[in-house]
């Protein structure tokens, strides 16, 4: 992942959000290019369709027509081409719930979208430093390949 320029998607069908969402990201410390659909269908078409050019961030609302963002989670995670992308929730309100839900399915993680572009401008920052640190990470220990010696047979 390039951190000097990132390739955002962001669905959400409310064109104010959109609006709030566009004018937050031009204020980052970074480069990027925001991609925006506005329904479940269009946004897995768009993967599926770019599989070889995913973005680095799907900002996902959970709430949107034809597909619901829940359901557009899961089958991201199903899909082998798709499962690394970070996914990170952005909705009105998520009760602790399905909070618990969407991490299960894989959610990178879940954000109440903030009341003003200045918050969301920090929510985003914050999201995008927090996301790009974990990919970054070595895996963890217990993810490493281990390698079965089998035991010698006694006599």
């Amino acid at each position: 992942m390039n951190t000097n320029f990132l390739k955002l998607l962001l669905a959400d069908d409310d064109e104010d959000d959109c609006f709030f969402f566009k004018e937050a990201v031009q204020g980052l410390p970074v480069a990027t290019m925001l991609t925006v659909v506005h329904d479940g269908e269009q946004l897995m078409e768009l993967l599926h369709n770019k599989a070889s050019d995913l973005p680095d961030f799907l900002f996902l609302d959970l709430n949107m027509p034809r597909k619901g963002g829940h359901e557009c989670l899961m089958e991201i995670r199903l899909s082998p081409t798709l499962r690394r992308l970070p996914v990170i929730i952005l909705s009105t309100y998520i009760n602790p719930d399905t909070e618990e839900k969407l991490y299960k399915s894989g959610a990178t993680h879940c954000i109440v979208k903030p009341p003003h572009i200045a918050q969301l401008k920090d929510v985003i920052q914050r999201e995008l430093a927090l996301t790009v640190e974990a990919v970054s990470l070595p895996p963890a220990k217990d993810a490493l390949p281990v390698e079965v010696v089998p035991t010698p047979k006694s006599t």
